[in-house]
């Protein structure tokens, strides 16, 4: 794995890639922060089509990610990453829709769970889920950023 650091207008990140793809982007402190590995190599020039595209994201004018993508899961988790990351930039829908798409229509909470799983943030849009009613519901980093990104999304998306 290779790992870089990067610094947001929403707070530092940590991204993690592996030969296939870029495995993680977190925010430091956020919950299921993954502890940087002794065998991990740090490799700033490697990430840095993530670091543009998440720039670019930033500032208003990406609206979706092309970066090489290779999360970490279980099945039903990357199925319910599959379906986040169908949902539209400025979009919003449900656990239970997320649950739905997924293929498993009862199990919101776990569609939920996985959810907050997602080792993509931003890139695998997971504040775009929100809960019933369009309650802004948990995020592992934070509620402040799931705001403040369905925020600029909704800014980006009248121009």
């Amino acid at each position: 794995m290779r790992y870089d650091y990067f610094d947001t207008p929403r707070g530092r990140m940590l991204l993690v890639a592996s030969e296939r793809g870029l495995a993680g982007a977190y925010f430091v402190g956020q919950k299921h922060y993954p502890k940087v590995e002794r065998e991990w190599k740090r490799d700033g020039d490697g990430l840095r089509r993530a670091k543009r595209e998440l720039l670019e994201y930033f500032a208003g004018k990406r609206r979706q990610f092309s970066v090489p993508l290779d999360p970490q899961g279980t099945r039903f988790q990357r199925a319910v990453w599959r379906e986040i990351a169908k949902v539209g930039f400025g979009e919003t829908i449900s656990y239970a829709e997320l649950a739905r798409r997924a293929g498993s229509p009862r199990s919101a909470r776990a569609a939920g769970a996985a959810t907050g799983r997602n080792p993509l943030g931003i890139i695998v849009p997971c504040h775009r889920i929100v809960g019933a009613r369009g309650a802004l519901t948990g995020y592992a980093g934070g509620l402040g950023r799931k705001r403040a990104f369905l925020a600029l999304e909704a800014t980006a998306s009248r121009r």
